[in-house]
């Protein structure tokens, strides 16, 4: 098990995300209304599972050594729910400050726009926090040894690029000049991030050495390692036979002889 099994699990909260981008510029407020709660479903189908592959994938690093260096990036992964929940949760309180009250969205609730737009920014802090021990995890374990460049590495740009989205409008938020200045250096890092995998790319391509699956490496050399000893078996088995015949000739030989 590696983090890319977050990667199906963290569509459902970019849509999340994205949803509350939408609905803050619908000029109907019903249909902005509608789909800020489908928003909310979405963040609902994909953070808990997200959660719980987290758990999992924690467990599987405790007991296990690390992946292997040609998939080391995966360790990237966590961050990207974590970034992108955080900023969803932002956004979707910021556009239910302003769309709750709009359209009389539970009336028998006293501010319900706040209280969402309060409690998405204090979830948000809290998954930076947990984003940033994640972020340290990561960092702590490409340190540990050299990992050569195929496509896995583009791993490294949504995750990063999304914590840095959270940690700006954390920034934006409070305000605070921490988490701007933070901001802006961790979107400097991600842009040369992205421009040196570009090239990476862009160089391997040309050498025809781009289209490489780092997580079959393992499946390859498990099944090169079970056909050398299938063969292994087999040439064994033929040299037993024929010591076998070469046997049963010498005492076939013998009883003529007497």
């Amino acid at each position: 098990m590696t983090a890319a099994w977050l990667l199906p699990i963290v569509a459902p909260i970019v849509a999340s995300a994205s949803g509350g981008i939408v609905a803050s510029v619908l000029p109907n407020p019903q249909h902005a209304l509608w789909t800020l709660i489908i928003s909310y479903i979405l963040f609902g189908t994909g953070f808990p599972l997200a959660m719980t592959i987290l758990v999992i994938y924690f467990q599987r690093l405790t007991v296990y050594k690390l992946p292997p260096r040609e998939v080391i990036v995966s360790v990237f992964l966590p961050l990207g729910p974590l970034g992108q929940g955080g900023f969803a949760l932002m956004q979707l309180g910021k556009v239910s400050l302003t769309l709750f009250p709009l359209t009389h969205t539970l009336p028998l609730v006293p501010s319900p726009g706040p209280i969402l737009y309060t409690l998405g920014f204090l979830f948000a802090l809290i998954m930076w926090g947990f984003g940033l021990l994640w972020l340290f995890f990561a960092l702590a374990s490409i340190s540990r040894s050299r990992f050569p460049f195929n496509m896995g590495w583009w791993g490294f740009t949504f995750p990063l690029g999304v914590f840095t989205v959270s940690t700006t409008m954390i920034g934006e938020e409070i305000p605070s000049r921490f988490f701007r200045i933070l901001g802006t250096v961790f979107s400097v890092c991600v842009t040369g991030l992205w421009v040196m995998v570009a090239v990476g790319t862009v160089k391997k391509a040309i050498w025809g050495e781009l289209v490489f699956a780092p997580c079959l490496k393992d499946v390859e050399g498990a099944e090169r390692e079970a056909r050398e000893h299938f063969e292994g078996g087999r040439g064994r088995e033929r040299k037993n036979r024929l010591d076998m015949d070469t046997c049963l000739q010498r005492r076939g030989e013998g009883l003529n002889t007497v």
